[in-house]
């Protein structure tokens, strides 16, 4: 008789047959105390593939290009090793820059790197626009170990002098492809040129484009490329479901249908294609779900985005409304659903979005409204994956709308009405003869007298 390992299968496995099934541990990797006591308090035993892969390769001191999709744990990737070889040093100036596209994402960075240094001495700061910046002026030149920020933020406190990069040893640059997609290129290298060479350089990104070539090109040494989980690979954990809709109020009725059971959509990530329809469908919504209904987006002001998350991580929203330039930026556990209420026109954007669901090893739905004109951003999506999205039948009891909006009424083709050409018309057909021609000029007699006698002629003299 023998007891069963942790009570889980994939140990009952490996303790039958040691030799088919391995599975590395936190443990096994060249980390100190402190860290494997934070990752024992969070629960977590096994490295992701990222995060095998990554580790040596950081710790070999190399530069790394690390291409993974969102879901896939690169954030502990690039913490992990870098935490590791983190010196205590009494010039508080910081060590360690992470650079993001987002304000939420430089949260959710402080907040990973604040639970991993539970039992390290390591002061970490955040820098974001939208904030006060004599407030964050005031926290940096206080001293810190390691800053999380924007490009523009970081360069603000650079300008104002109160932010040294003199001693940074290690710079990440975390969805470098969205980084430049917003922009960023003149910051990026800015903060390039203030560095000093002896650092070590880690990107990450969901995409390899021509823009970031030209960085690796331009500022890194020979970078080790590490791949896992690139962003045409669907997540295991999420399951890919599509309805075919004919129109976009029937999307609507479509949505109010699915949100009815709320036992089952639990936690609900809304994405849509715009700002203002984010704040439409907000207000449409809340008629009915009330304060269960949030909404975030880029127009948003800083704390009203950061209390939306906030009550959505902690279920007071259940249903949150977000467009694509938030889709990398939250990350919170046990979202049951993701719905695209329509399909993004940019195939990794889909990916991004269901990213938001089936986190942690956790299952998660996706669920994405197609219409005919949809279609071709649906297959595009599709052609990426490498894998069809199941269609569902659509429900008996949603109520097929024929109220179409705008865009969706047919073009009328006016019918193009060619025009004669304009004929000039002229005088009369032939011109007249020269003693036919009417000429108003006014003869004196005596030019007249002199042409008919080749003299002048005058009338004689007066009589006196």
């Amino acid at each position: 008789m023998f007891i069963l390992p942790q009570n889980n299968i994939l140990s009952f496995f490996h303790y039958l047959c040691p030799n088919i099934f391995y599975f590395m541990t936190f443990s096994e990797l060249n980390l100190n105390k402190a860290l494997i006591s934070a990752l024992d308090d969070l629960g977590y035993q096994q490295p992701t593939s990222i995060q095998e892969k990554v580790f040596s390769v950081v710790m070999s001191g190399k530069d790394v290009l690390g291409i993974a999709q969102t879901g896939t744990g690169k954030t502990f990737a690039y913490l992990l090793p870098t935490l590791r070889q983190w010196q205590f040093s009494k010039d508080r100036h910081p060590q360690i820059m992470i650079v993001v596209p987002t304000r939420e994402l430089v949260v959710q960075v402080v907040r990973e790197i604040e639970k991993l240094t539970k039992y390290m001495s390591v002061v970490t700061v955040g820098v974001y626009g939208g904030a006060n910046i004599n407030t964050q002026a005031d926290i940096v030149e206080n001293g810190l170990d390691i800053i999380v920020g924007t490009p523009g933020r970081i360069m603000d406190l650079v300008y104002r002098g109160v932010l040294r990069l003199k001693n940074i040893k290690k710079l990440i640059i975390d969805e470098v492809d969205e980084m430049l997609n917003l922009g960023f290129r003149p910051q990026l290298s800015s903060i390039f040129d203030l560095l000093t060479n002896k650092r070590q350089n880690l990107l990450f990104s969901a995409t390899i484009t021509d823009e970031v070539d030209a960085l690796l090109n331009t500022f890194f040494n020979d970078p080790v490329r590490i791949e896992a989980a690139p962003v045409g690979t669907p997540l295991e954990n999420i399951h890919q479901f599509a309805y075919e809709v004919p129109n976009f109020n029937t999307k609507v009725n479509l949505l109010d249908h699915l949100l009815a059971d709320e036992e089952e959509m639990s936690k609900v990530m809304v994405f849509v294609s715009t700002k203002s329809f984010a704040d439409q469908m907000c207000d449409k919504l809340s008629l009915k779900y009330g304060e269960k209904v949030g909404v975030i987006h880029s127009n948003k002001a800083q704390n009203n985005r950061f209390n939306t998350v906030k009550n959505f991580q902690s279920n007071e929203i259940r249903i949150l409304i977000a467009t694509d330039i938030i889709a990398r930026g939250i990350d919170i556990l046990e979202v049951t659903h993701v719905i695209n209420f329509d399909v993004p026109d940019i195939a990794e954007h889909y990916i991004h979005r269901i990213g938001r669901t089936g986190r942690a090893d956790k299952q998660g739905i996706s669920l994405t409204f197609v219409t005919p004109k949809e279609k071709e951003f649906q297959e595009a999506i599709e052609e990426l994956m490498k894998r069809k999205i199941e269609i569902l039948e659509f429900p008996e009891a949603v109520e097929i709308s024929n109220v179409l909006i705008p865009d969706e009424l047919p073009k009328v083709q006016m019918k193009t009405i060619q025009m004669k050409p304009k004929i000039e018309i002229g005088g009369a057909f032939h011109e007249k003869s020269a003693k036919n021609k009417k000429v108003n000029n006014k003869v004196r007699w005596q030019d007249k007298m002199k042409k008919k006698y080749g003299k002048p002629k005058t009338r004689g003299q007066k009589k006196k």
